[in-house]
């Protein structure tokens, strides 16, 4: 159910791209028990004028593999697993592809059930 929509520097590897996509579902899976086979993903990669943020905001000090990770999600899990998803994501993406944990930013977009269609213009998390 979640939608994700990851943000990267241009000139990433295929393998790269798909150990991030990778980390990114495995986190929901174990985090938000998401389906495992649950992927809908957009990578896009940008220049470095194009993908602009603050290196030092918070006092945390982001470097140039800086990646932007937005999921949009149904509005039905509490703060705990939250948690749980940002510090899952960021464990996983640090061992593969490799990703420092100050460049990997998560933003979380909540949205009521009947606001998914899957195909066949129908609200599957509706019931009739």
């Amino acid at each position: 159910m979640p939608l994700a929509r990851i943000s990267l520097p241009s000139g990433r590897t295929a393998q790269y791209k798909k150990a991030l996509a990778d980390g990114v579902l495995r986190a929901l899976v174990e985090t938000f028990n998401v389906p495992k086979d649950d992927q809908f993903m957009v990578l896009t990669e940008h220049a470095p004028e194009d993908l602009i943020y603050n290196r030092t905001y918070l006092g945390i000090e982001r470097g140039d593999g800086f990646v932007m990770i937005q999921l949009t999600v149904s509005n039905t899990r509490p703060l705990e697993k939250k948690r749980a998803l940002y510090r899952r994501i960021v464990e996983l993406l640090s061992e593969n592809p490799g990703i420092r944990k100050e460049d990997v930013f998560i933003n979380l977009v909540e949205v009521l059930p009947e606001n998914w269609s899957f195909g066949n213009g129908e609200a599957q998390y509706v019931p009739d």
